[in-house]
């Protein structure tokens, strides 16, 4: 099995992180991972933002992001460990990754906020009971 490619923190640029960050799935996946304390598989992200998403596909998904430099991988048997770089991202670009995890929690909070009659989103989130 080929080793997992991860850039040294030198070569993490901008440019790749905001690529990978781009595609809506890849933001979320890592959005949950670096909110969370543990490692994920990848399997844990068959179904993102509502989405099925398939394996071969996912795995794309993973391979940007660890090339980017945003995520470690760790093989565990046969499954794939991934973890967030931020601490080692944030010391190269202070503040980038927070503004982009809040960004997403931002749009992702207005996304879920009900529109009016007259075609304008509510101030906040109602939940029918």
């Amino acid at each position: 099995m080929r080793p997992l490619f991860h850039p040294s923190v030198e070569d993490v640029s901008v440019e790749a992180i905001l690529h990978a960050l781009s595609d809506p799935v890849r933001v979320a996946i890592f959005a949950q991972i670096v909110g969370s304390d543990c490692s994920h598989n990848c399997s844990e992200f068959l179904s993102v933002s509502e989405k099925t998403i398939p394996k071969s596909t996912l795995s794309q998904h993973f391979k940007a992001l660890r090339e980017a430099g945003l995520i470690r991988g760790e093989r565990k048997g046969v499954e794939i460990h991934n973890t967030s770089r931020c601490t080692e991202v944030d010391k190269r670009f202070p503040g980038l990754i927070a503004a982009i995890v809040d960004a997403h929690r931002i749009q992702s909070q207005d996304k879920q906020r009900p529109i009016r009659p007259n075609g304008k989103k509510t101030d906040s989130p109602k939940v029918k009971g």
